[in-house]
């Protein structure tokens, strides 16, 4: 085990490690390799609170990692209950007192969870709501798992769905948030298939590249806003860095390697990124992209001063991506009345 992974564990718990991690503190005990997957399905699969409850593993190993390695789940700080389309946001508090959101979209059969993948965020995105309280922490695989599976004992319901798209950046937290995935798709967690995992980035290209030589089929989400480098610049500062044909190129790689189409998320602002030049832009990079562009009319966030489109400039954009070849969509507003719609989540009720 790392020391960053032992510093982790004092603190936070058990949550803070990986499965390799925890299986490596296993084997050092003298425990067979069959005992990693038992913990973890009750730490996961079962959520208990307690090592009391793993009745199947053995009472002086139970004592053991009780001494070394505190089990803990997030408190429940605040709930909120949309009037409008039963959207539930919730405020977790950790174990060492830091606070995130996620968010529960109930929709027919399925139930999907946006969680968080760190406390705050370092990206400052002008239309997003994190970014504006600054960055706290990484979060550990444990945390953002126990995230999902909370929410979807509160629905009492199997959680279909889970998305990285809550506060941070997942690629700023890149082993940490695959791990949390894993542990989402595996049988010993929550059994969701990786298809129906969604990790979410502004663009960090080392991520993407990372993601396409993962065996996993997740399924990769990119933050793109604008196809014109100034704008995206002005709108998404903690990835000026990352320019749009480098960005492009990942993405071809991503989709030639895995075979797999991303989803580019594009939030629609009045005046900012929905003229004509930004259409033309965005068309231009899309056009020969294997993607699906999901066009998000942009959430009010404070006193950002960026505006909803017109709905007319919303099918605009609609219809020229159609005509070029785009596989493209409208996101359908959710939890907008509790700020838990997209770009809105800010450590706080």
């Amino acid at each position: 085990m790392s020391d960053r992974s032992s510093r982790a564990a004092s603190t936070v718990g058990v949550k803070a490690l990986s499965r390799s991690a925890l299986g490596q503190v296993l084997r050092d005990l003298g425990e067979p390799a069959f005992r990693t997957g038992q913990v973890l399905r009750w730490l996961y699969h079962h959520g208990v609170e307690s090592y009391e409850d793993m009745t199947d593993i053995p009472a002086d190993l139970r004592e053991t990692l009780s001494a070394r390695f505190p089990l803990g789940t997030p408190e429940l700080e605040a709930r909120q209950i949309s009037e409008v389309d039963g959207t539930r946001k919730y405020l977790w508090r950790l174990a060492d007192g830091v606070t995130v959101e996620s968010v529960g979209l109930p929709a027919g059969n399925r139930l999907t969870v946006c969680f968080s993948t760190q406390a705050g965020c370092a990206m400052g995105c002008a239309f997003c709501a994190t970014g504006a309280g600054g960055f706290t922490r990484d979060l550990y695989p444990g945390e953002m798992v126990d995230q999902v599976r909370q929410v979807g004992a509160d629905f009492r319901r199997c959680v279909t769905n889970a998305v990285a798209m809550g506060q941070g950046e997942p690629f700023a937290n890149y082993d940490a948030s695959i791990e949390a995935l894993r542990l989402m798709n595996s049988p010993d967690g929550l059994g969701i298939g990786a298809r129906h995992l969604t990790v979410s980035t502004c663009g960090l290209v080392t991520g993407i590249r990372k993601l396409a030589e993962e065996s996993e089929q997740f399924t990769l989400a990119v933050s793109l806003h604008s196809a014109v480098q100034s704008t995206r610049d002005r709108l998404m500062p903690g990835v000026t860095g990352v320019r749009l044909p480098e960005l492009r190129a990942a993405l071809v790689d991503y989709a030639e390697r895995t075979g797999r189409r991303p989803t580019l998320e594009y939030a629609l602002i009045d005046g900012v990124n929905d003229t004509e030049a930004e259409l033309d832009a965005l068309v231009a990079f899309c056009r020969g992209l294997l993607c699906h562009v999901n066009l998000i009319p942009a959430n009010p966030v404070g006193r950002s001063g960026l505006g909803r489109p017109s709905s007319g400039r919303v099918e605009l954009f609609e219809g020229r991506l159609r005509q070029a070849g785009v596989e493209c969509s409208v996101r359908v507003e959710r939890g907008a009345d509790i700020d838990a719609a997209c770009g809105q989540l800010r450590q706080r009720v």
